[in-house]
């Protein structure tokens, strides 16, 4: 799956991969998917205090269209979506995994 461009990512990698993680809840979302796989939307809200559901309605769909999130609908009734991580998306919280380890080392308080 090809993930969308998008204007002003083309200069460097770092500005690239912003365009994709840059909604406020993003991170969050993909570190609760990476915790466990086929999270449902419900579930996703609980996890991720302070987002509304049209907020996170509108980031799953954009890390979707980025080929990040994989959305697998059930044919049950009542229907059943369940989100899961690409190995795209598994490759870039491999990425932020490492700018997570750096901002605990310098910013959270106790952590030298």
């Amino acid at each position: 799956m090809a993930s969308t461009r998008r204007p002003g990512a083309d200069h460097c990698g770092i500005a690239a991969a912003m365009t994709v993680i840059d909604g406020k809840w993003k991170v969050s979302i993909l570190w609760e998917l990476e915790q466990c796989p086929g999270r449902r939307f419900g579930e996703l809200r609980r996890l991720v205090p302070g987002v509304s559901e049209k907020v996170l309605a509108a980031q799953l769909r954009e890390l979707e269209a980025d080929g990040i999130v994989h959305r697998e609908v059930f044919d049950e009734v009542p229907p059943r979506v369940e989100y899961s991580l690409t190995p795209l998306g598994q490759e870039l919280n491999g990425a932020l995994e490492s700018l997570g380890e750096w901002g605990a080392k310098h910013l959270l308080p106790d952590s030298a």
